[in-house]
Parts: structure tokens; sequence; C-alpha cells
């Protein structure tokens, strides 16, 4: 008997259409947004898409670098228990652009009794979707991506070198097509790959930094497929970046004095008809809209953390750069917050902007859509929407502008307290300060230059 007949049958017709793989990589998502798993011989797809695999449920919480966090209260509550990793439902996804191909089998984790582990950021979601239902409300979740072309050899952010003219991009290009047609190779590779995966890719744009480009993802009444669309989409991204000889970064801010990169968020409800439920066939939106607006604004300092998660991220939240600074919202007003684009009222939608590119996609779509739905289920008011430039807004309240701060914003929340479970938030509080503490032990070559012989 053979490997591929001793999987699924679903296993081996998907093997049939996309041809024979050396292994699997079983996976979950971390708080971080990063992957973790094991990579397990063709012969095991049986165990991993069965629910056979196990993985420690801290998992979904060490740090960036992939450290243990000193003090995990699940380690330390549980002796680090092992979780039951069951299959998502996205299925099998190939996976072509690596030397040998193989496949990814995305998973979720469970406790011992089949319950959801809520600190699984993918858990954490789905927890805020069934909310949703309970009210018999649909979210539809669209998400726009932006990322950074760079030159894979140096040890900081270079400007990638064309493959069509041979010379290093030295200038921002905005809406350039003749960039976009530059790297149509990679462009090209990456729609192919994201159809493999069924990430619904849509218009590509080069935005405001050198090499730096946008894919906007189609919407879908799915949050949880809208978040795995986002995650899958920077794997993506970088893998095919690497076979074309260039490197992929979803880092907030890679240049200091170039435009950051944000993960923009837009999203309506349906009710059980079908009927988006903030529209009133106004330009204004309904009241249900405005009671998310709401939510979303009240929500926002404490949240920031899950919108900006890194040390760098912060580097993004600057005045005048298009990503917001204030606690606001307005209409076809992009140095907001919160903005609610225009057009015709059946798409009345709401668009979150402060996400950078470099945060997990389930923690941002659950705090989005969960304080959303505090604000509708309280029917709160938000302030008047602002108009003009909002930097100059003094009376405006901010966004948090320190990563610390922001973790203690996210600590001392009562919505941030009502949308994630409270293992997820000590977890991430924990991994947070950690990696504070990390940053902190550095001493960077700017600080050499400016101090080692001067003071």
């Amino acid at each position: 008997m053979s490997s591929y007949e001793a999987s699924p049958p679903a296993f081996h017709e998907w093997l049939e259409k996309n041809g024979p793989i050396e292994s699997i990589q079983a996976v979950i998502c971390d708080l971080n947004g990063i992957m973790r798993g094991k990579r397990l011989p063709v012969e095991q797809a049986s165990k991993v898409l069965g629910g056979g695999i196990r993985m420690p449920l801290s998992i979904v919480g060490v740090d960036v670098w992939g450290e243990d966090i000193i003090g995990n209260e699940e380690v330390r509550a549980t002796g680090d228990h092992d979780g039951i990793c069951g299959v998502t439902g996205r299925g099998v996804l190939p996976v072509n652009w690596t030397s040998r191909p193989s496949a990814l089998v995305p998973l979720w984790l469970q406790q011992e009794d089949g319950k959801p582990f809520l600190a699984d950021p993918r858990q954490a979601l789905a927890a805020i979707v069934r909310e949703y239902q309970k009210l018999n409300l649909r979210p539809v979740v669209a998400t726009e991506m932006e990322f950074y072309l760079i030159d894979p050899e140096p040890d900081s952010a270079v400007p990638p070198i064309s493959p069509y003219t041979g010379k290093r991009l030295d200038s921002d290009a905005i809406l350039s097509i003749d960039e976009l047609d530059d790297f149509g190779d990679f462009f090209s590779s990456v729609y192919e790959e994201c159809a493999r995966q069924n990430v619904p890719a849509d218009a590509a744009i080069a935005e405001n930094g050198i090499g730096q480009f946008e894919i906007n993802l189609l919407h879908t009444d799915d949050p949880l497929k809208a978040a795995d669309d986002a995650v899958f989409f920077k794997r993506i991204v970088k893998g095919v970046a690497r076979k074309h000889g260039l490197a992929a970064t979803f880092m907030a801010k890679p240049y200091g004095t170039r435009s950051g990169s944000g993960m923009h968020v837009h999203f309506s409800l349906l009710d059980e008809k079908g009927n988006n439920i903030f529209n009133d066939g106004t330009e204004q939106g309904s009241s249900t809209m405005k009671h998310a607006v709401a939510g979303l604004l009240r929500g926002m300092a404490e949240t920031t953390l899950v919108f900006a998660p890194h040390f760098n991220s912060y580097r993004r939240l600057r005045p005048d750069t298009l990503a917001p600074t204030a606690i606001s919202w307005g209409y076809e007003n992009r140095t907001s917050a919160i903005r609610i684009p225009g057009g015709n009222p059946v798409a009345r939608r709401i668009e979150h902007r402060v996400a950078g590119a470099d945060s997990n996609p389930y923690l941002v779509i659950a705090a989005i859509l969960g304080a959303a739905l505090v604000g509708i289920r309280n029917k709160w008011q938000p302030p008047e929407p602002v108009e003009g430039h909002t930097y100059s807004m003094d009376k405006l309240p901010k966004i948090p502008a320190e990563w610390g701060q922001a973790v203690d914003a996210f600590e001392a929340g009562s919505i941030a307290a009502e949308v994630f479970d409270p293992l997820l938030r000590s977890m991430l509080i924990a991994c947070k300060r950690q990696e504070i503490a990390g940053f902190a032990e550095q001493v960077t070559d700017y600080e050499f230059g400016a101090y080692l012989e001067i003071v």
C-alpha cells in the first residue's frame, strides 16, 4: 500500500490534482502571527488530517524570537500541557515555491476535552464570530496588504534591483505601472500561488515607498477565511520573493523616512436576509454603523497593542504619514483612524486604518469586530466625525505612541477584556513585556556612534 492510499480519500484526490509531495507542514499561528509547527513525511497525512497531532498549548505564546515566556501562565497552571491540533477546514494547501514541493495543513488548538483553546488567535476570532451569529449577523471582511520588496543580501533594508532595468530602485513611485511591470514575473507568481491556496488576490498597486506595493484581498462573509487569507498571503509573498531572488518584508516601517506598511481592514454586517445593516440609503450610514464606530473608538487605545504589536510598529504611527495618530473617524478622510468610504450606499462599510502589516490578522479582525460589537450592543454614539487634517487637531485623543503604553492600556482595558479571553490577554502581555526587555538590553550602532567617544 502506498503512502497516498493510506491517507484519507480527500487527500488522495488532492494529491492526484496537485502532484506528488515529500512532506507536510502541520502548523498553527501564534500570537505574533508566526506559523509554528511540525514537518512530517507524507505518510503521516492521515494523522495530521485526523487530529492526531499534538503541540504544547504554550506554543502560541512564545516571543518573536521563538523563546519561551518566563512565567507563562499556561505553563505555570498546567505544567505545559499538550493540546489537540484540529484541522481548521481550510484543507491542504500546496507549497510550490520551495525547492521540493510540499503541503501546508493549517491547524488550531483545542483542549483535551475538545473545547477551543481561546488563547489560540484563530480560536479567539472564532469566538467573536459566534457572538455575531447569536444576533443573526454575518460580518463581511476584506483586507488591504502593504509590503516592501527589498534586496535579500544586505542586513538592513535596501531597495531591490529592477529585474527589467538592472538598476536599483531609487525613488517613490506611487501608482507606477512601470514599476509593476518591472516586477511582473514576481507578481504573476504571487497570483498563481494565491490561486492554488484559494487566496482571493485582487488589484495590485505601487505604493508610496521605494519598492512598496499593495495587493487587496477580496471580501468574504467568513471572517475566519479573511484572516486565513491574510496570513497565507504574507507567507506566499515572502516565499515567492525568495524564489525570484528578492526578499519581501511586512515590517511596519523598514525605512525610517519612508512610508510604513499597513493592513487596512474593511467590514460591514449582513442580516439574515443578506442586507447590509450599515446601509440606510444615505451617505451617512445607519445608526448601527455609528454604534459600531463608537465601539471602535472607545476600544482603540486599549487594543492598539494588537494593531501595533512590535517595537518597529510605533515608527509607523507618526503624523503626516497617512497612518493614524488620533482616535478619530470621518467620511472619506484618510488621516482619520476610522474612515467611512464613499460610493454606493449598498456597499456602506467601515475602514479601520490602524493596524500595521506586521500585525496578526486573526487578532486584528477579532479586535475590530469585537469592539464594534460592544458598541452595537450598548448603542453607543460616536463623537462628531472629523473633517480636514487630523494631524493638526491637538484636542483629539491620541493612539498610544509607545509600545509600553500600549501594553499597559491593553492590560487595563475593559473592552479588551470583553473581546479576548483572560489567558490570551495574560499570555500576550507577558510576551510583549519580555520582548520589550529584550530590545532594551540591546545597544545599537547608532548609540555607539553618538556616545562612544563623545561623552
